[in-house]
């Protein structure tokens, strides 16, 4: 029991040592930018809500260590923070662009470094997968948010369909069955975060962003939609397999 408590200790100074960093970096962007009340208070909202979020967890999953992976996924949390007070600023002053762009742009570069550190490491684990599949969902929301407010509202079509599924599956049960691997899902959901960037950034004309937009949101609905109607079918079949099953062992009782 002691072991136990001394390992959660250490994991809950982990989570404090990133509430600290992520405190940090909007102190260094306030004084950069001259960050509003907005800002600020969504900052360390998220800050407040990463800590507490991910100390639960951790709690629940009785890890023996926060591992170096966790470590890298955290580190992009911390940039997805900076990102979403950038944001929330955005809406009482202009934004900078380029220093919201760079902190996107690193945060998008380190998505792929926690899972192959997970793997060489031997680290992997079921939080560290959803610890970072949160970061990556939370990100794309953000970001388009930022875009609607140059092409509309539409556009949060991209970043709430993930958070509608999730709604969806505590209504719909068969929602929640287990996914295949699928590199094409992955490749879909690289491309939101590189497509919102791109058109965040401001360096094409607004027809172009347009487009890559409309890109990223028509391949997401064709990745959601490919997943729930595999989804669907597998739950029609499972329904047909059950109740036949007694019926099996009935006739071989015979």
């Amino acid at each position: 029991m002691a072991l136990n408590n001394t390992f959660d200790a250490r994991l809950q100074q982990e989570t404090a040592v990133g509430a600290g960093v992520q405190i940090l970096l909007l102190a260094l962007l306030g004084t950069a930018i001259g960050m509003g009340p907005a800002g600020w208070l969504t900052g360390l909202a998220f800050a407040f809500a990463t800590w507490a979020v991910l100390s639960r967890a951790l709690h629940r999953s009785r890890l023996s260590s926060f591992g170096p992976a966790n470590r890298v996924t955290l580190g992009r949390a911390t940039l997805v923070g900076g990102v979403t007070a950038l944001v929330a600023d955005s809406f009482e002053s202009a934004p900078p662009v380029t220093l919201l762009v760079a902190l996107t742009a690193v945060a998008l570069l380190l998505d792929g470094v926690d899972g192959k550190v997970a793997r060489r490491t031997g680290t992997s684990s079921a939080l560290g997968a959803r610890f970072d599949m949160e970061v990556d969902a939370f990100l794309i929301l953000v970001l388009s948010v930022y875009v609607s407010m140059q092409l509309g509202p539409w556009v949060l079509l991209i970043g709430g369909m993930r958070y509608g599924f999730v709604a969806a599956a505590r209504v719909v049960p068969w929602l929640n069955a287990p996914l295949p691997p699928s590199f094409a899902r992955k490749t879909v959901a690289a491309l939101q975060g590189i497509c919102l960037l791109v058109a965040g950034a401001e360096l094409l004309p607004q027809a172009a962003n347009l487009a890559v937009v409309l890109l990223a949101l028509g391949s997401l609905v064709w990745s959601f939609g490919r997943d729930v109607l595999w989804l669907w079918r597998n739950s029609r079949t499972a329904a047909v397999e059950v109740p036949a099953e007694p019926r099996v062992l009935e006739l071989a009782a015979r």
